[in-house]
This record gives C-alpha cells, sequence and structure tokens, in this order.
C-alpha cells in the first residue's frame, strides 16, 4: 500500500512540474542541437592500407615462419606510424602548420587478428586534408620502413580516395541530441522534487500530521453566505458603525 502511495505521490509531482520537465528536455535538446550545427565543426576521416608482404620472394620458400614475421613486425610498424621519424616528414612536404603530437592524435592505426591489412586512419575538420594525409602517411612509411628496420615488405593496398559527399564521423549528432534530451530529463525530474521538498507552504491535513507531528482533531469547511444572509450582516454591521 504504501509502496503504491508512493507512487502516486512521484506521478503526482511530476504532472504537477510536467511544465518545468518538458521546458528541461526542449531546451537541453534545442541547445545541444545549436552546438552541433554552428558551433562544434564535424571531423572527417579518411582511411589508407598497407599490405605487409615480402617482395620478390618465391612463393615456394615463403612459409609459415616468415608469416609469422610479418605478423609480429606488424605491433612494430603500427608504432612507427605514429613516430617523429615518419610523422615529421609528412609535415615537411606538405607544409602543414601543426606538431608533430598534434598529428599524432588525428592518426589511428589498427589491423585485424592475424591479418597483413593494417589500416591507417585520419580524422581532420577538413575531409580533403585528411585524404592528403592518409595517403602521405602511407606513402612517408613505404619509403622509410627500408632504412628503419632494413626491411622491404611494405606495399600499398588502397589509397584514401575523396567522396562527393563526405559525412562526418564525429560527433554522432543524432546520439548526442538524445542523450542530452535525456540528461535534461533527469534533470529536471531532480529538480522538480527538490523544489516540491522545499516547498514548506501547509496544503492539507496530511501536510499537518507529518511537518508538525500534531494529530488532526477536525476541519473546517468553507461555506458560501446566501445572498440574504450577506446583506444582513452588511446592515448589521452598518447600524453598529
Amino acid at each position: 500500500m504504501d509502496e503504491a502511495l508512493s507512487l502516486q505521490e512521484i506521478l503526482k509531482i511530476i504532472k504537477k512540474r510536467l511544465l518545468l520537465i518538458i521546458s528541461f528536455v526542449v531546451i537541453s535538446a534545442g541547445v545541444t542541437s545549436l552546438l552541433l550545427f554552428y558551433v562544434i565543426p564535424p571531423i572527417y576521416s579518411a582511411q589508407t592500407q598497407i599490405l605487409v608482404n615480402q617482395n620478390n620472394i618465391n612463393q615456394e620458400v615463403y612459409g609459415w615462419s616468415q608469416l609469422e614475421t610479418d605478423l609480429q613486425l606488424i605491433d612494430t610498424y603500427n608504432v612507427i606510424i605514429k613516430s617523429p621519424a615518419i610523422l615529421n616528414k609528412v609535415i615537411e612536404e606538405l607544409n602543414l602548420d601543426i606538431t608533430t603530437e598534434s598529428l599524432s592524435n588525428q592518426i589511428s592505426v589498427s589491423n585485424e587478428d592475424n591479418s597483413k591489412v593494417v589500416n591507417i586512419i585520419i580524422e581532420n575538420k577538413d575531409y580533403g586534408q585528411a585524404v592528403i594525409i592518409a595517403n602521405k602517411v602511407a606513402e612517408i612509411f613505404k619509403e622509410e620502413i627500408p632504412t628503419l628496420m632494413n626491411v622491404d615488405n611494405i606495399n600499398i593496398l588502397s589509397s584514401a580516395a575523396k567522396n562527393d559527399s563526405p559525412s562526418s564521423v564525429k560527433p554522432n549528432k543524432v546520439l548526442t541530441i538524445g542523450v542530452a534530451a535525456i540528461a535534461g530529463l533527469l534533470v529536471s525530474i531532480g529538480l522538480a522534487f527538490l523544489l516540491e521538498n522545499l516547498d514548506s507552504t501547509i496544503k492539507n491535513e496530511k501536510d499537518i500530521e507529518e511537518i508538525l507531528s500534531l494529530p488532526v482533531m477536525g476541519t473546517v469547511s468553507l461555506m458560501r453566505l446566501e445572498k440574504g444572509n450577506k446583506s444582513s450582516g452588511s446592515q448589521y454591521h452598518a447600524r453598529r458603525s
């Protein structure tokens, strides 16, 4: 019974503050939408792939041991791709006005388990710039790896190509607006309960029992005066004055 009463009270408070709750949700979603569409710049990505494989090698000689060697080298290659030895040359050749650390933060390198294909992904505010950087990183890496590790087993599998209508990868506008709306809902509900708890005005006999800890002995109902009684009362007061 208490649980049902508590639920009823919760619904009553929500219904009482419904306008406040709706306002918070609309404002949160609206402000977030304005920021996403007019303030926060979208982030685009471009990807190129390189293949770790021995060049000019007899396929009959290329056995399991060589495959294992290539796979083990991939982890090392992933580190080298983001190293200053590669990125400094990329910045120099493209005349980029950024630091090596900043460029490194734009790059993510990955590969599937037991796969010799390495994905180089560039995220940038400028989609065209992302494509150019992705291809240049792969190109410089292929040129420099024979000198750095005395191996020649890198081929560019696919280069990044421009898309006429690229879509941004960050931020996810629908998800972000949805999260903002839910956050506004939760905050507004919490605020509604806070306002209800801070409201110490006595509205009914139950409030008297809860706030003053006094039993209610009786209630006085409001009564409407009849027109005749009201006029008589007025005359009575007039005579006394």
